[in-house]
Order: structure tokens, then sequence, then C-alpha cells
């Protein structure tokens, strides 16, 4: 497994983040994923649809709060050529909890807890921490990575003018 130092920090401490680092033009691994009922989720079943994908710690956190609030609310504007998926090692009862009360509608919660296949195919899980680095990946229909953005500071939110911007452009607008 590919190992890369020097991208992230959480807390103010590096850590190594595990797999490849994916760039704009690579085709965008296809994960399989378990959804909040338990259910498996290929992610190439998006295909066809401009797609964002992010991942963070936990949704249990403020700032990861925050961010699926965010996203929520930007892709309401965009209609439903757009599909959000968060990306968390959260179990699936806790996804399906916090959405509940969250009152999220638009973003999909799946999570990675199995295996942590996703974090190992898009370059995003954090070594001895087995938890994801806070990161945003814009795939357009066919498949193919449009943006990217590993967050320097897993604390920090990401940039969402940058991710809508590119999924604009995905979408021809």
């Amino acid at each position: 497994m590919q190992e890369r130092s020097g991208i992230v920090t959480l807390g103010g401490k590096p850590v190594t983040l595990l797999g490849p680092e994916l760039k704009p033009g690579d085709d965008a691994p296809d994960v399989e994923l378990t959804d909040s009922d338990l259910k498996p989720f290929k992610l190439s079943t998006l295909k066809g649809k401009v797609t964002v994908l992010t991942t963070l710690l936990s949704l249990d956190t403020s700032v990861c709060d925050a961010e699926v609030h965010k996203f929520n609310q930007q892709v309401t504007q965009l209609g439903d050529k757009v599909e959000v998926i968060t990306i968390s090692k959260d179990t699936p009862f806790t996804m399906k909890r916090w959405c509940g009360n969250a009152g999220i509608d638009r973003v999909k919660t799946m999570s990675d807890y199995r295996d942590g296949a996703f974090g190992k195919s898009y370059g995003t899980m954090m070594k001895g921490i087995d938890l994801h680095a806070r990161a945003v990946f814009v795939v357009n229909k066919d498949g193919d990575i449009v943006y990217k953005e590993i967050v320097p500071e897993v604390g920090h939110e990401p940039n969402y003018d940058g991710a809508l911007s590119a999924v604009r452009k995905a979408l021809g607008n």
C-alpha cells in the first residue's frame, strides 16, 4: 500500500495517508460502500451524474456537521443532476441517526467501515488512525475525476467554492 506523508495534519500533527494520489483526469475508482440500511452501494451506479464525493472524520464532529449541512444546502440549488455522497468510517447506524436528527435530505451518507476500501482507493485513509482525511472529489458524468481537494488540516472545512465551481463546469453551466 502506497504511503504519502506531508500532505495533511490532524490537530497540527502530520499524518501519513494510505493509497494512491489521484488527480483530475484519473478515472474514479469504483468502490463498494455501505448505506445507512446496511445495503451495499457501488459508486459505479452514479455514472451519468455529476457526483461530489466528500470524506470526513465523523459526522458527530462540529466541522464535519457544518460541511455536510453546507453541501446539502448548496446541492439543492443545483438540481437532480448532481449527487453528493459523504463517506466516513462511521457505522451505518450512526449515519442514519445523524441524518435523521440533522434534517439532511440531499447528501447521501455512506460508510467505509468494513475495510476502508474507499480510503485506500482514493488515498484519504490516515495511517494508524483508520479514519478519513477531509477531502472532496468531483466526478463528471463519464466517471472521471475533474476536481480534487485534500484539505491540509483535517479540522478545517474544504473549499466549497472550488468544488461547486467544478460541479457547475461539469454540468456545462
